[in-house]
């Protein structure tokens, strides 16, 4: 009985005019990528954020995952682009966006908080509205970067997503060539994530008692699909990088 080696052999030989290299699996290529504008972190994830994928940032609250997402953002902006935050539970704060440097003009603020016609308040409610939001403005395209920001969702809501959304919303940011940053306190994506950061606080320069000068954060590299990941997986995957500027204490990092 021939060996499976040949029968693939026979085979390939038999489909080579038709359908050339019909067994041979393509090779892993790199995506475009996005930097984010940290030297730190771009050099971490040799390049940036990948750019038509999802990349997800964790983290507690004061971790430093929406500093480094509206670094990110303000990257895009200032290049000219247009960009979305759907934000579940209304907790962006312009001022601290506009400080981190993005132009507001190309950013769309999608509000799901609570309040009045805002889903009732509901944190699934949120959540979904959220959801529903983000399919949308993938779908609709034009966007260079996406950011979902789930905050403080409770994990077990968060868990609740379906896989198939994920799925569908990689495909999604594939075709329109969005970079979806998905923030959270764990990661939900699963597979469907091409990038996973996961943020810790790592320290604060104090500049009286009402400014801080400095926010010190650990990040470490949990996944990374692209080709370029090999060599920098091959070394401890962390970094640590310091957000300066005017952050008031009350600004959410």
């Amino acid at each position: 009985m021939p060996s499976a080696n040949a029968l693939r052999l026979q085979i390939e030989r038999t489909l080579e005019n038709r359908f050339p290299a019909a067994l041979t699996p393509a090779p892993r290529t790199a995506r475009k990528s996005a930097a984010v504008g940290i030297a730190e972190i771009d050099k971490l994830l040799a390049g940036g954020f990948p750019v038509g994928a999802i990349s997800e940032i964790t983290g507690p609250s004061t971790s430093g995952r929406t500093c480094l997402a509206l670094k990110f953002i303000a990257e895009r902006t200032h290049e000219g682009k247009v960009c979305a935050w759907v934000d579940v539970s209304d907790a962006l704060d312009p001022e601290s966006a506009a400080a981190s440097g993005v132009c507001l003009r190309q950013l769309l603020w999608v509000r799901c908080g609570s309040g009045a016609g805002r889903a009732n308040g509901k944190p699934w409610s949120r959540l979904d509205q959220a959801l529903r939001s983000t399919d949308l403005l993938l779908q609709a395209g034009g966007f260079a970067a996406i950011v979902l920001d789930m905050g403080d969702t409770a994990v077990e809501h968060g868990r609740r997503i379906p896989l198939a959304t994920w799925y569908r919303f990689r495909q999604a940011a594939d075709q329109s060539r969005s970079c979806l940053l998905v923030l959270g306190s764990v990661a939900y994506a699963q597979s469907s994530a091409d990038v996973v950061l996961e943020c810790a606080p790592h320290g604060a320069g104090g500049a009286g008692q009402a400014v801080l000068d400095g926010c010190a954060f650990d990040v470490q590299l949990k996944r990374q699909r692209s080709a370029s990941a090999m060599a920098a997986m091959r070394k401890p995957p962390a970094s640590t990088w310091t957000a300066a500027s005017a952050w008031t204490t009350g600004a959410r990092l």
